[in-house]
């Protein structure tokens, strides 16, 4: 006779359906984390796994946001999981980039503000970014790039640097951003006179900065919106 399948199996089968049926539909936290680690931990009860997850970090975006070495050191997590989700953020991430690519003009920088918040928000070091536009506004394939990424305060960046990337992309404009790791998006003296300097390199070759994003995990700065582009 054949051994009976482990009493989670059922259960797994019945978050997939729920799923198929109707999405993440009245899932509650910690069954949307469980069906993550599902994908990734086929042979054990992962019930637990995710209620820990959720004790430690608070919520999905926790989760997804934390360290290798912090979800790691969650009981029942083990090492191979920890990448899985990074994958699963990665992905996410690139689905939205790739969402606005040829897409609907962006004049309006905060389309892509939630993008950055996923991207660098909740990165430990200060890390700039750019976008690059058409002359409709519209994000470029492959369209965003990191330049630079520093210490927890400060990323050094060349405005040559960006001038010159843009130009490499045939781009009519860009979209500056860069993360502030202790959540405070108001910008600072130096992001200011970043800013100018980037903007007085890039009237010199007709290239257009549209606007300077400043990201935390939770909040978006816009220098054109406070009148400072």
């Amino acid at each position: 006779m054949a051994a009976d399948k482990p009493h989670y199996h059922g259960h797994r089968q019945r978050l997939r359906d729920r799923f198929v049926k109707s999405g993440l539909a009245g899932f509650a936290d910690h069954e949307v984390v469980e069906l993550l680690l599902t994908l990734a931990i086929p042979r054990s009860d992962v019930k637990e796994p995710a209620k820990a997850l959720i004790a430690r970090f608070g919520n999905l975006r926790g989760i997804l946001d934390a360290s290798l070495d912090d979800l790691r050191a969650v009981p029942g997590i083990g090492s191979v999981t920890p990448v899985a989700l990074h994958i699963i953020k990665a992905a996410a991430t690139l689905y939205l980039q790739q969402s606005s690519e040829g897409q609907d003009s962006l004049a309006d920088p905060s389309r892509l503000a939630s993008l950055w918040r996923m991207r660098i928000g909740s990165l430990p070091n200060e890390t700039f970014e750019v976008a690059y536009l058409d002359s409709a506004y519209r994000l470029l394939r492959d369209g965003i790039e990191r330049l630079e990424e520093g210490t927890i305060d400060r990323a050094a960046v060349y405005p040559r640097r960006v001038i010159e990337a843009a130009l490499r992309r045939g781009a009519f404009g860009v979209l500056l951003a860069h993360n502030h790791p202790n959540g405070a998006v108001a910008p600072s003296e130096h992001d200011k006179l970043l800013t100018r300097a980037i903007v007085l390199a890039a009237e010199t070759v007709s290239l257009r900065v549209i606007d300077h994003l400043i990201v935390s995990a939770d909040a978006s700065f816009s220098f054109r919106e406070a009148g400072l582009l």
